[in-house]
This record gives structure tokens, sequence and C-alpha cells, in this order.
């Protein structure tokens, strides 16, 4: 007999269902959301799993590793599948939910999701905090100067360096307006100080990756495109086709098509969000900042000229997601010439 295993992950706990191939339900439980707990409550049912299978989910690619490292046949599912999958139920509960997940490994309804490598997950660590850090401080910039204005006061154009002693030089003579503002230039201080050192780390991790190195001998491409878009890939065996990266990240048209009705939408905007927008900085950069002449930017001006600047970044974004996977995949870098470039 085969068996099924679902299981509902959640902060503290998880519930477990495990049913037999015709859809019963074998044995039940409520499990800490620890890897080895689960693992214990799995063996100590004694059953030959074929799949056990868990929603994608913060806590989901620890417990993945830890059951895929225990020998248990383990599986991550897809977050907009199986909510999809779980809209007809009327009633929904955790013990509900791993019982249509074990469900949905029995008749193989469902659609794995890549667990990320060690490496890129603290990649991603790293670039999530350096994006909060530099947000807080745009906040606070933002906020002292909306404080001010309330007393006409401009602050103006002004540079990161500069922006404190035009600030103080502003407020002096004004008790009140001095406290605050020194209380919120020094929380900017500790914050822009916290900012520069996760630069720093962010370059030497780009210093030392060699494929974020190749991805950045293309125009338009820095530090933060390169290290994001690494790690998003992460594995580029994973993709049968370079043409599957743009639907990896978001950048392909829906379509409804029933009888003689057939729609192109706009970009899904499913899967890698994060990495979607790095890439769609990069062809903004490419299109407007970057001098230098070459097949892609030729591509991306026609398009502007033809379809718009917004349109034109998306559809540039898409294929230097495509262009980067080639690099990674071929070991070469960015070809400049329109002849080395076709060869």
């Amino acid at each position: 007999m085969t068996y099924y295993a679902g299981i509902d992950v959640s902060l503290e706990s998880a519930s477990v269902c495990v049913i037999d191939a015709a859809g019963k339900i074998i044995r039940e439980g409520k499990v800490a959301s620890e890897p080895q707990a689960l693992t214990d409550w799995l063996r100590a049912t004694g059953l030959s799993l074929e799949r056990v299978g868990l929603e994608a989910g913060p806590l989901s690619q620890w417990l993945y590793a830890g059951l895929r490292q225990a020998g248990i046949a383990a599986e991550l599912l897809e977050t907009r599948h199986v909510r999809r999958a779980f809209e007809i139920m009327p009633v929904k509960t955790d013990r509900k939910d791993a019982h249509g997940i074990a469900d949905l490994m029995r008749l193989g309804w469902f659609r794995p999701v890549h667990c990320k490598s060690i490496n890129a997950q603290e990649t991603r660590a790293m670039l999530t905090a350096r994006k909060l850090v530099q947000k807080q401080v745009m906040e606070v910039e933002s906020s002292l100067r909306g404080i001010l204005r309330g007393f006409g006061l401009k602050v103006g154009k002004t540079t990161p360096v500069k922006f404190e002693g035009r600030v103080k030089e502003l407020v002096a003579g004004n008790p009140s307006l001095e406290r605050i503002t020194d209380a919120l230039l020094a929380t900017r201080a500790v914050l822009r100080r916290e900012f520069n050192g996760f630069e720093r780390q962010v370059r030497a991790m780009a210093r030392n990756d060699t494929r974020a190195r190749l991805l950045m001998s293309t125009p338009g491409v820095g530090t933060i495109v390169a290290l994001t878009y690494a790690a998003a890939i992460d594995d580029p065996s994973r993709f049968k086709s370079s043409k599957m990266v743009g639907a990896h990240f978001g950048m392909t048209p829906k379509r409804y098509q029933s009888g003689e009705l057939d729609l192109a939408g706009r970009i899904s905007k499913c899967g890698e969000a994060f990495g979607r927008g790095c890439l769609y900085e990069a062809a903004g950069v490419l299109l407007t900042k970057v001098q230098r002449w070459s097949p892609l930017k030729a591509w991306g001006t026609r398009l502007m000229k033809r379809v718009g600047a917004k349109k034109a970044k998306v559809a540039l974004a898409r294929k230097l997601a495509i262009v980067l996977f080639r690099i990674w995949k071929d070991g070469t870098e960015f070809r400049w010439e329109k002849e080395a470039a076709m060869a």
C-alpha cells in the first residue's frame, strides 16, 4: 500500500495528515514546527511514505531541508497553486489544510517549488536587510523635510553628506525644532552607518563571487542586480530553456483564450518580485544612463520609440534576464559588438 502525507506549517506547530492510495485518513496529529519533531512523528507511523508535501513559506525551506536530510521524500508546493485548490473548501482549518495537501500529493496535482541553497538564502537575507535599512534612511530624511516644511523651512536639494548641516542651519535658534531634529539626525546617523556597512559587505560578496563578476559585465547590471539575480536563479540547470527565465520573474504576458476570444494581458507578476524590480531598474539604467552602444541598448531604444518608455523597460528587463542566463550558462562576458553577439 502507498501512503502520502501533508503538512500544514504554522509558526509554533504543524498539522500532519497521512492518507493511503484510496484517500482514507490513516493518522493525524499536531507536531512542533521543527525538522526533528516532524521526522520522528513520520517515522513513528511505520509507514512507507511515497511523498510528503508542505506549502512554501517562511519556515518551509528550513523544514524541507531537514526532512530531505533525514531521507524523507518531501516536496515544496507553490503557494498560489495550493490556495486555488483549497478555494472550494467551505471550512478552512489547519487540519483540513493538511488533509488537502496530502490529497494533492496522492493525486499528483501539484507544482514543486525549488528550495534555494543556503548560500542563495544568505545572499537574499543580506540584500533584504540592506534594502530595509536604506528605506528607513530615506523615510527619516523625508520626515525631517516634511516637519520643517510645515514651518516654512525648505531643505531643498542637498547631498547625503551635507544634509545634516543644512537641517541644523535651518533650525538654529528654535529650541523646539532643535530637539526634534537632533533626535532624528542621530537616528539617521546610526542608520547610515549600518547602511554603509551593508554596502561594503555586499560589494565584498560580489568581488568574491565569480558568477556576479561575470553578470556585471552586462551594461546596466551592478552589484545589487547581479547578486539578486544569482540568488533568484540559484541553480541554472533547473531551467530547460532560457526563455523560461522571463516567466520565473513574472515578466511574460498573461493570456485568456476561449472560443473566438483571445486576449493578451499585462505581465503576470508571478514569482521573484524582488528580482523583477532589480531587472526593471537595470533596464532603465541601460536605456537612460549607459552611453556606450550595444545591440541590447539599440533594441530597447527602438522599442521605446514605438511603445513608450514603461513597456520598453519591461520588455528590456525580460530580455536582460535571458541574456544574463546565457552569460551564466556559457561562462562568457557580455558581447558589445553586433557581430560577436550574433556569433
